[in-house]
């Protein structure tokens, strides 16, 4: 991990208001936020099932992660796993784990669990490589 994050205090998260990193939460009594995490600029995480992001998780500007689809009614809770990265311009569906060391790349729609220390990618996202 770079020494960036040396001093890395966790942010102050208010319900629906963008931090000071200008990510957003809804339902922020769901989140769980590991130590040393960067979730980039217009990211928005809802919550309502839970939404757990380990530590040394990355995510890159414009993701959205999801608990909650009002589209199929899919309730369940997302695992961000240790030093997994999320590309820019993600998004990643209710009931996925991505596992530790993952790599997903940029503009990807994750629908499924992704094993650890894998490279994934696509719509849908697929593993291609470790």
């Amino acid at each position: 991990m770079s020494d960036r994050f040396e001093e890395w205090k966790p942010p102050e998260i208010e319900d629906g208001v963008p931090t000071k990193y200008n990510w957003v939460v809804q339902n922020k009594d769901g989140l769980t936020l590991g130590h040393r995490t960067d979730i980039g600029a217009f990211s928005y995480i809802n919550a309502k099932n839970g939404v757990t992001i380990e530590d040394e998780v990355q995510i890159g500007s414009h993701c959205s992660i999801y608990s909650v689809s009002t589209i199929d009614d899919k309730n369940a809770p997302v695992v961000l796993k240790k030093n997994c990265r999320i590309g820019s311009h993600s998004v990643v569906l209710p009931g996925v784990t991505i596992g530790e060391n993952t790599v997903v790349g940029a503009m990807s729609f994750v629908n499924k669990d992704l094993p650890a220390n894998s490279v994934a990618y696509g719509v849908p996202a697929r593993v291609v490589g470790e």
